[in-house]
């Protein structure tokens, strides 16, 4: 049985924007700019990092990173996202092969918690790991900290298989030629030869502290990693047994998402409350169930997008029980020490649950 007892909140909304230009980077990326209209300037003023979440059908919903700049959108209306082609996507090929101008899309505010707060009053060192497009997010911080901030510098490890594969080489050539001296860019070749033996072959363990020791300054105040799982963990491990003082993570895919193991004890339902939109629902679900899942069964305009534990956009705060995630790629540890979680990740550990989707 489920009840519904009406508060006073807002949760975000889909927006239809119309698409106002798709660009060929590469053979399979493109650039999606949507027109964002005077009266929701506001609502889609974003930091730079964060992503937009599309929804192209009723149930196809992706999250794809934002790489124009806050500036962008206030001077003209615009705001760009980055999309590679995965084969057999459910929307990236539609957005590779076939989206065209005047299309329009419904897309929800931007989110996402891979940025930094930048101040033009303070110098700092930024760094970044990339590969493939895991620059996407990436563009958007250096454009915006090197203007914000006019003695900060940014160094950028940009790893991909060959040249004619790198997302967004104009507008990087374009930064270095603007920042000289405050823009390092790195680019690692997998599959054909680059600059230096160093530069040539994958970017793993060896050749990124290899890197790190030989071609990237000391000191890095901040680094922003995003690519494979393989490449974020592997780089985080290793920045943090160096000291790193903040190492900002965010993947676009980290494979299948484990089994949720069933709490021992008590095998009854658990009484899930959720709030959205200024109300409350109640409702039943399995110990051994997700938590967004179940919420989808009697709030069917819930917020997701992955459903992989990777974007965020099914964030909520518990506000009463517990839950654990089976993995969070997405939440930055003050969000978890806040009581914020992934809710596609969360099954029950207590027998009351109540998450606030509009915290």
């Amino acid at each position: 049985m489920t009840s519904v007892v009406r508060v006073a909140r807002r949760r975000p909304v889909w927006h239809p924007l119309p698409v106002d230009r798709v660009e060929r980077l590469t053979a399979e990326a493109v650039t999606i700019t949507f027109a964002v209209p005077p009266e929701l300037r506001a609502e889609f003023a974003f930091r730079p990092g964060q992503h937009l979440t599309v929804r192209y059908a009723p149930a196809v919903r992706r999250s794809y990173s934002i790489c124009s700049t806050p500036r962008e959108l206030d001077r003209t209306g615009l705001i760009r996202i980055g999309v590679k082609e995965v084969p057999g996507g459910a929307f990236s090929s539609q957005g590779v092969r076939g989206l065209r101008a005047g299309t329009t899309l419904e897309v929800l505010p931007p989110l996402g918690t891979f940025t930094t707060d930048l101040d033009p009053l303070r110098t700092r060192r930024y760094g970044a790991i990339v590969a493939g497009s895991g620059i996407t997010p990436v563009l958007s911080l250096v454009a915006t900290a090197l203007a914000t901030e006019p003695h900060s510098t940014f160094t950028l490890l940009y790893g991909n298989r060959a040249a004619a594969s790198v997302m967004f080489a104009d507008e990087l050539g374009a930064l270095k030629d603007r920042y000289p001296s405050r823009l390092q860019i790195l680019h690692v070749l997998s599959r054909e030869p680059g600059l230096s033996p160093a530069l040539s072959g994958r970017l793993d363990r060896d050749r990124l502290a290899l890197l790190l020791d030989t071609a990237v300054p000391a000191g890095v105040d901040e680094w922003f990693l995003c690519g494979p799982a393989a490449l974020v963990e592997t780089a985080e491990e290793l920045l943090r047994s160096r000291g790193a003082p903040a190492v900002h993570t965010e993947l676009f895919y980290a494979g299948p998402v484990p089994v949720p193991t069933p709490p021992v004890g008590n095998a009854d339902d658990v009484a899930l409350t959720v709030r959205l939109d200024g109300r409350e629902s109640r409702t039943t679900m399995p110990r051994d169930g997700r938590v967004l899942d179940a919420a989808l069964a009697v709030r069917a305009e819930l917020p997701y997008a992955c459903k992989g534990g990777v974007c965020a956009t099914c964030r909520a705060r518990v506000v009463t029980g517990e839950v654990a995630m089976a993995r969070n790629y997405a939440l930055e540890p003050d969000d978890v020490a806040a009581g914020y979680v992934l809710t596609c990740q969360s099954v029950p550990l207590t027998p009351d649950v109540t998450v606030d989707y509009d915290a």
